[in-house]
């Protein structure tokens, strides 16, 4: 691991990398400083892009775009209170009242200097931390990685969105959409309605364009807001150094309050933002000043939202799991790439994996750069109309689904999860959970076909004798499933009582 990890450092010392990085990092903040346009969308509709890029390439790239993005959204969230990314919600507390009270420079100045510190640190923890996982990782067979599987599965569907019974559902549904195609085990075709297409089973891409982009795009539609901005102006001084320092414990707080959660699949910026903001104002000695337009407050939100970005990293890349929505986009890319994150990745491409980390970490001084010399460009951005950018993003959706594989059905399949992924979101369904279940279901059903093979059968008594480790996961799999089931009661029993009032 230790020969990888200098032999990655070598491969990442790239100029078209760090280039590429460069403009991801800029189209980041561009799309995120544009009120209704996400972090998610950009990923979604830039990941064909990466495609035709050498690895060490596209996906620095798009870790680039998924960095700016995050701290973009703060822009318009300080200078219009509307948060660009929902990452930024928390920020609006304090950073608006900041620009109404003429300080939006330094409001903005500390969203910059605490979103990069928090970036940096939880690259670095990453960066440290994949190597003692990944030794333990490579060490899982096909039992191992199929309990870790279901019990992420089982923690996603607990922690997605406000019902967990809505959760469930949405994750059978994608275990479902995984099964359509040909049994990767027995080698059976199995829900392809006679459609030759299906026989490969529905294809990765137009699905995460369609579910995580085309809703967006609907949204900003809807959101008549969007076109009534006024004009907006930075004022007011620089951030000094003394107000850096006086935040710094904040800073510190809230990151590794981010880098806690960003290890966690399913919970993801927002969750973190909100945890952050609570903690520094719980901790402070002027509570009051909290949502008046305190500047520890833009810090503790910024800081703690994008400690998220390089944790997610960990469960991606050792055992094939992402953390939250970008990150399976980024899983996506990994496989269009050739690279199918998990513990083969390891054994096989270490370098690859420590060059990626070690890209993300130096691209931390980009983001400083770029977003310190940005901020008056991007604070103009957010007065352009949303209805001038809407045909050039389906432009992009359309052309990014069929480039790939050169199929007009894949155009079909993107009209489809489009139209799914918005009745979606109009009923109040997380298509997170149905994301998830679809990308792990392969890998689960691999790796527990082959774990059946193993134990011929007697499942329970291979648990026992021959992998304990297993064994203490499926344990740990009903305690998962308790906490399930105490989140349905708290979920269904205000409903149930308004029945009755």
């Amino acid at each position: 691991m230790i020969d990888a990890f200098f032999s990655g450092f070598g491969m990442a010392m790239r100029v078209d990398t760090f280039l590429m990085v460069s403009v991801g990092l800029f189209s980041g903040m561009l799309i995120g400083a544009l009120p209704g346009f996400t972090t998610l969308m950009a990923m979604a509709i830039l990941l064909p892009v990466s495609f035709f890029m050498d690895p060490l390439v596209g996906i620095p790239f798009l870790l680039g775009i998924y960095k700016g993005g995050i701290f973009g959204g703060s822009i318009p969230a300080i200078l219009i209170s509307m948060p660009g990314t929902g990452a930024a919600i928390a920020t609006t507390f304090d950073g608006y009242k900041l620009t109404q009270k003429g300080q939006s420079r330094k409001a903005l100045d500390m969203a910059l200097f605490s979103s990069i510190f928090g970036d940096t640190s939880s690259d670095i923890f990453t960066l440290m931390m994949i190597f003692p996982i990944a030794l333990v990782v490579m060490q899982f067979g096909p039992p191992e990685l199929a309990a870790i599987l279901f019990l992420s599965l089982v923690i996603i569907a607990a922690t997605s969105g406000r019902n967990p019974l809505k959760g469930l559902l949405m994750m059978g549904i994608g275990l479902w959409f995984s099964l359509i195609g040909t049994d990767p085990i027995g080698g059976v075709e199995r829900f392809t309605f006679g459609l030759f297409e299906l026989k490969s089973g529905i294809p990765l891409l137009p699905m995460l364009i369609g579910v995580f982009a085309l809703p967006e795009i609907v949204s900003v539609f809807g959101d008549r807001s969007s076109h009534l901005r006024a004009a907006t102006k930075i004022l007011g001084e620089r951030l000094k150094f003394s107000e850096f320092r006086r935040c710094f414990r904040t800073i510190c707080r809230s990151t590794l309050i981010g880098t806690g959660i960003g290890v966690v699949p399913g919970l993801g910026q927002v969750v973190a933002a909100m945890m952050g903001y609570t903690a520094a104002k719980n901790a402070s000695k002027t509570p009051e000043k909290f949502g008046t337009g305190e500047l520890e407050g833009v810090a503790a939100a910024e800081s703690a939202n994008n400690a998220v970005n390089g944790p997610t990293m960990v469960p991606l890349l050792t055992l094939g799991i992402p953390g939250d929505n970008v990150t399976a986009i980024l899983l996506g890319a990994f496989i269009a790439q050739g690279l199918r994150p998990g513990p083969d990745l390891f054994e096989n491409q270490a370098d690859m994996v420590f060059a990626i980390l070690i890209v993300m970490v130096l691209a931390n001084v980009l983001f400083l750069i770029i977003g310190y010399l940005s901020i008056p460009f991007f604070a103009r951005i957010v007065t352009i109309k949303s209805s001038l950018l809407i045909p050039m993003v389906i432009m992009f959706a359309v052309a990014g689904s069929y480039v790939f594989r050169s199929d007009v059905f894949d155009i079909l399949m993107l009209a489809f999860f489009g139209i799914f992924g918005v009745m979606a979101r109009a009923a109040k369904f997380d298509v997170m959970p149905m994301v998830m279940g679809f990308i792990l279901g392969e890998p689960l059903e691999y790796a527990f076909g082959q774990t059946m093979a193993m134990a011929d059968g007697n499942l329970l008594a291979f648990a026992l004798t021959e992998r304990q480790g297993m064994l203490a996961i499926v344990i740990a799999t009903p305690l998962c499933g308790y906490a399930l089931w105490r989140r349905m009661n708290k979920t269904l029993k205000p409903s149930t009582a308004d029945q009755f009032s």
